[in-house]
């Protein structure tokens, strides 16, 4: 699929997709490692774009040094849900429901209050992750 970075960029800006908070490491692994699905114990119908928002809490607490200088706080990057799934061959699926994930990219960092569950963000920061997915093209 060849992803369309300005029309996605102007989606983000007039609030069509929702964030997920997901502790660090894993937005790291989901951009750099290869990680296809993020675990939830509750289930999605939601299929498309989301944002990647980093929880200032890390998931191993205290973080492991190598993960110490991850961002934290904000938009980090995003993805696209195709699936919701009770099982996976995956090395990162544990479950019990796992949003499979394609697409991954990383953006910097565009600070911000997470949230459980999908979430809106406010307009200033649809704003500056837009900013951000046209620098990619630019």
């Amino acid at each position: 699929m060849t992803i369309d970075y300005q029309q996605l960029a102007a989606r983000v800006e007039h609030g069509e997709f929702k964030a997920l908070s997901i502790k660090q490491p894993y937005p790291h692994h989901i951009f750099h490692d290869g990680k296809d699905v993020e675990n939830r114990d509750w289930a999605t119908r939601g299929r498309g774009w989301i944002m990647i928002h980093a929880g200032k809490q890390f998931y191993d607490n205290p973080p492991a040094a190598a993960h110490a200088d991850l961002p934290r706080g904000g938009v980090v990057g995003m993805a696209r849900i195709v699936d919701c799934v009770q099982a996976m061959a995956s090395d990162w699926f544990f479950g019990p429901y796992g949003f499979v994930l394609r697409d991954a990219f990383p953006l910097p960092l565009v600070p911000c209050r997470g949230q459980l569950a999908f979430f809106n963000l406010p307009a200033d920061v649809l704003h500056q992750v837009a900013q951000h997915i046209r620098e990619r093209i630019a």
